[in-house]
């Protein structure tokens, strides 16, 4: 899968560094050869012998090794790989390359390269979400350079949350995509999914039937014709794709507002089931029942027209918006109109009568809106949709 593929593996300074290891075992399974750097923070988690057994090549640590810049300097070593890797990547390390220094041999190396770059993510969650991080993480798929992960779950320092370095297996998957050129390399694109969540007091809201399927497997196609993806999701019953970068969200103005700092993209799929209305006065407290007492009246005001909003952006407009029309009755003559009311260039239609177990199914069947008019499609499992889909917005987008 990757023979005659070298892989320059920077190994930062974290719990996660022992990931390393099995991922240099994955890669020289798959055919790779594996050029390894060790941080000085990360020999303090792996050894230098550890790293150099697996990888069945020296490993390099020091920037000043006169014998090492006199057999291979520091910047024809970054330019020999095909990809630069770095697993796991600190909150540290990437404040070095979104800032461009290059004080030890790692970030010279970074900062030296032409090479394409994949970047996994392993920090506290506290960290990763910590504004200067996220700054960071925009600035660095700014320039182009690729994310996998993180994963949730529990951490070594006992808290839960983003911040897990992906598994080695799931890296491996992201490289070799990384390698792979896809019609969409250098491409930017936004997908919404899932429901939204609309408050009427501390314990209950409003929501739909949206398992995030859909948003999910085109998020995952886009991906491997090798988008860079952003994917804002409501709160889902289906786990996000690896690969991307995960926004989560519960109500249609937090979807807005991430929406709207994810742009610019060269397209946006919005596929999310946006909640119309919310509750205008939501309770602070948990609304109880009394018996005898009338029953609560609840007030609703009309939430922001996400699809709109980007499809008649002045500043942002991506180049191609694809909307999603759900329906239960005059399915395509409501996604027509839909389609002429929100500006955007397509919309997918589908029929989600309870009957056709569309709505949270593993299948779909939509038909494909323009300008240039409609396109049906027989009834498919939703990454086969997706895939479609996928192919027609790389064709779009030349």
């Amino acid at each position: 899968m990757l023979a005659d593929k070298r892989i320059l593996l920077i190994i930062g300074g974290g719990i996660a560094a022992y990931k390393s290891l099995e991922l240099i075992r994955l890669l020289r399974k798959a055919g790779a050869a594996v050029t390894p750097v060790l941080t000085k923070a990360g020999a303090e988690f792996v050894t230098p012998l550890s790293v150099s057994a697996l990888a069945g090549e020296k490993v390099y640590t020091q920037l000043f090794d006169l014998t090492d810049e006199a057999e291979m300097g520091h910047i024809q070593l970054s330019r020999l790989a095909d990809l630069l890797v770095v697993a796991p990547a600190t909150a540290d390390l990437m404040a070095k390359m979104a800032q461009g220094r290059a004080d030890d041999l790692a970030s010279t190396l970074l900062l030296a390269t032409d090479t394409p770059v994949l970047v996994a993510p392993a920090m506290n969650v506290r960290m990763w979400q910590h504004p200067a991080t996220q700054r960071n993480i925009k600035a660095l798929q700014g320039d182009g350079v690729r994310f996998i992960g993180p994963d949730e779950g529990e951490m070594a320092c006992g808290e839960y949350g983003p911040g897990r370095m992906a598994e080695p297996a799931a890296i491996l998957d992201a490289i070799q995509r990384a390698l792979t050129a896809g019609p969409l390399v250098g491409k930017h694109v936004l997908v919404t999914s899932g429901p939204t969540h609309e408050p009427i007091d501390p314990v209950r809201y409003i929501a739909n039937r949206s398992s995030g399927a859909q948003g999910t497997a085109i998020a995952a196609a886009l991906r491997d014709l090798g988008a860079r993806v952003t994917f804002v999701t409501g709160p889902a019953t289906v786990p996000p794709p690896q690969g991307v970068q995960v926004v989560r969200v519960e109500t249609a103005r937090a979807m807005l507002a991430a929406v709207e700092a994810a742009l610019p993209a060269d397209a946006a799929v919005m596929a999310a089931a946006v909640a119309d209305w919310r509750v205008a006065e939501e309770s602070q407290s948990k609304i109880k029942k009394v018996a005898g007492a009338a029953l609560p009246v609840l007030s609703f005001a009309e939430n922001p027209d996400i699809l709109k909003t980007v499809a008649q952006s002045l500043t942002h407009r991506p180049r191609l918006v694809v909307g999603f029309a759900a329906e239960t009755d005059d399915v395509l003559a409501h996604a027509q109109a839909k389609l002429a009311r929100k500006g955007c260039d397509w919309i997918v239609a589908n029929d989600v009568s309870p009957e056709t177990g569309i709505m949270g199914g593993a299948e779909n069947a939509v038909t494909l809106i323009s300008a240039a008019g409609s396109e049906a499609w027989p009834r498919l499992p939703k990454d086969e949709v997706a895939r479609r889909l996928a192919q027609r917005i790389a064709a779009a987008l030349g």
